[in-house]
C-alpha cells in the first residue's frame, strides 16, 4: 500500500496479523466488524485469515465474489467467526458499501472526514456497525492510528477516556490484559462497557 496508514494496535497475539491491522485500513475495519460475540483476538485475526485464503484484501474483489464461494472461504477451519455464514454476508455488504461510497478504499472513509461527527455518521451507516461499534472505532482511529478529527472525543463517548475499556486501548499484551480485567469487573458489577 502507498498509504501512510500506520498504527500500534497489538491485539491478536500474532505479529503478522497485528501488522496487517496496523498497515491495512480494510483489515482494521473488517476486524472491527467481526468483533462481536467472540474474543477480540479471534475477531481481529479474521482479516489476516482472509488475506491468507484470498491472496489479498481488496474490497472490490470481496464485494464481487460469489456469496456461496465467499461463505465457504469464511467457514474453512479455522472459521473466521463463531457465525461464519452471517459474517461472510456482512463482510461482503461492508465491502460493497466501500466500493459504492469510497471507491473501495476503506481509508477514504476517515481521511475525507473533516470532523468526528462526519466520521461517526459514516461509520454508523456501515453494514454491521451500530452506535457502540462506531464509537469504539472512532476511538481506535484516534488512539491507535493517530487519526483524530475535531470533535472525535464527543463522538467516541466514554471510549475516548483513559479507562482501558475497549480494543482502542490495546497496544500490548499488558494493555490487553487490563482491558480484559476491566470488562470482567464491569460484567461482574452488572455494568456495560460504556459505564
Amino acid at each position: 500500500m502507498t498509504s501512510k496508514f500506520s498504527g500500534d494496535l497489538a491485539v491478536t497475539g500474532s505479529d503478522e496479523a497485528d501488522q496487517l491491522l496496523n498497515k491495512n485500513p480494510l483489515a482494521l475495519l473488517l476486524g472491527m466488524l467481526l468483533d462481536q460475540q467472540i474474543p477480540m483476538e479471534w475477531a481481529f485475526k479474521g482479516p489476516y485469515t482472509l488475506l491468507e485464503r484470498l491472496g489479498k484484501l481488496d474490497a472490490s474483489q470481496i464485494a464481487s465474489m460469489d456469496p456461496v464461494k465467499f461463505e465457504s472461504i469464511c467457514k474453512e477451519k479455522p472459521a473466521i467467526h463463531r457465525f461464519p455464514s452471517s459474517m461472510a454476508g456482512r463482510i461482503q455488504d461492508l465491502c460493497e458499501h466501500l466500493v459504492e461510497n469510497y471507491d473501495g478504499d476503506a481509508e477514504k472513509l476517515w481521511t475525507t472526514s473533516d470532523s468526528g461527527e462526519i466520521l461517526y455518521n459514516r461509520l454508523i451507516s456501515l453494514p454491521g456497525f451500530g452506535a457502540e461499534k462506531s464509537m469504539i472505532f472512532t476511538a481506535l482511529l484516534a488512539k491507535r492510528i493517530g487519526f483524530s478529527p475535531s470533535g472525535w472525543q464527543k463522538c467516541a463517548g466514554p471510549f475516548a477516556d483513559k479507562t482501558p475499556r475497549s480494543v482502542a486501548d490495546i497496544n500490548s499484551h499488558e494493555s490487553l490484559t487490563k482491558v480484559r480485567a476491566w470488562k470482567k469487573a464491569q460484567k461482574a458489577a452488572g455494568k456495560s462497557k460504556q459505564e
